[in-house]
């Protein structure tokens, strides 16, 4: 389908801005430019908790709730988030208006990990940071306040990349126990030649230019191995139920949609969501895009439904 009104309307306001590439910039402008852009987040709605935490090995998280979870009949499944900006820009800031709505939206909580960033930190750095927070999550569910038991990881972009590393990871390393993982718009491998790629690299948002930048920081001179790149060579067999969301005119659908049917082809049960007409980042840019307010809230249902079972 066409882009919808206010997908048009953004690319139309960036043609206008014109600003710098993020590969034209260092990555501390960059993180500078990315976290300027409240008026694309928007505001979260206020929560019974919101805090601050370290948890060991100096991994800062940020727990988001409707409920103060205070009593064990109260505590709620934990969702991992992992927020996106290409391993190189975004923090917590710049994410807390998305988990305050999925936590508000959902009967979860939410655990967004603030992971160290590229190039400073590359490979497997925030991965292992990722799932070290995972897994002192899923064993210490009492201390952080949630239900033992249930877990899922989640991310957009960069961060569900992340999210299905951590996935693979757990599997491979005998825990914790993942009942969901959510990936948004992810980012799956370095291949620059798929159609998506093809028609939508210049001029929809997100381009060819800033995933190779992207995946340079990240990588640096190291091969995309199977948990940087999870459809090449990983074992998908076994890994937690998955639900994948693209965008139309999002470079990184393509592979989105084809790591949605490799985990189908292992057996791992996989759902997908296409939402036409959209672009890459529309959920964490809410404030700009109504399809991201509603596709936060399919988010929340599908948390729910699977995470909240007796």
């Amino acid at each position: 389908m066409p882009l919808t009104d206010q997908a048009q309307a953004f690319l139309d306001a960036l043609a206008r801005e014109n600003p710098p590439p993020w590969e034209s910039l260092t990555p501390t402008q960059g993180r500078e430019a990315f976290s300027s852009l409240t008026d694309l987040f928007g505001e979260g709605p206020s929560l019974a908790r919101v805090e601050n935490r370290s948890l060991p090995g100096d991994i800062n998280v940020r727990i988001f709730s409707d409920t103060t979870g205070d009593r064990a009949a109260d505590r709620q499944p934990a969702v991992l988030y992992f927020h996106g900006g290409g391993w190189v820009l975004g923090n917590l800031d710049t994410h807390d208006p998305l988990c305050r709505r999925l936590a508000k939206e959902s009967a979860c909580t939410i655990i967004a990990v603030d992971y160290s960033l590229s190039p400073e930190a590359r490979f497997p750095t925030a991965l292992q940071q990722c799932y070290d927070a995972t897994r002192y999550v899923g064993l210490h569910a009492d201390e952080i306040g949630v239900r033992a038991g249930r877990l899922a990881v989640a991310g957009d972009s960069a961060g569900g990349n992340l999210a299905a590393a951590v996935a693979i990871k757990a599997k491979d390393e005998g825990g914790p126990q993942i009942d969901l993982q959510v990936l948004v718009y992810p980012v799956i491998e370095p291949n620059f030649e798929t159609e998506t790629y093809r028609r939508f690299g210049e001029n929809h948002g997100l381009s060819l230019g800033n995933m190779e930048w992207f995946w340079r920081q990240y990588l640096g001179d190291q091969e995309p191995v199977p948990l940087a790149a999870p459809i090449r060579g990983a074992s998908l067999a076994g890994l937690p139920r998955a639900h994948i969301i693209t965008a139309e005119y999002d470079v990184l659908r393509d592979e989105g949609e084809a790591y949605a049917k490799k985990l189908n082809e292992a057996g791992v049960p996989t759902t997908t969501r296409r939402y036409d007409g959209n672009l890459h980042g529309f959920i964490q840019f809410a404030a700009a895009f109504d399809d991201g307010i509603a596709a936060t809230h399919d988010v929340a249902k599908i948390l729910d439904h699977h995470l909240l079972r007796p």
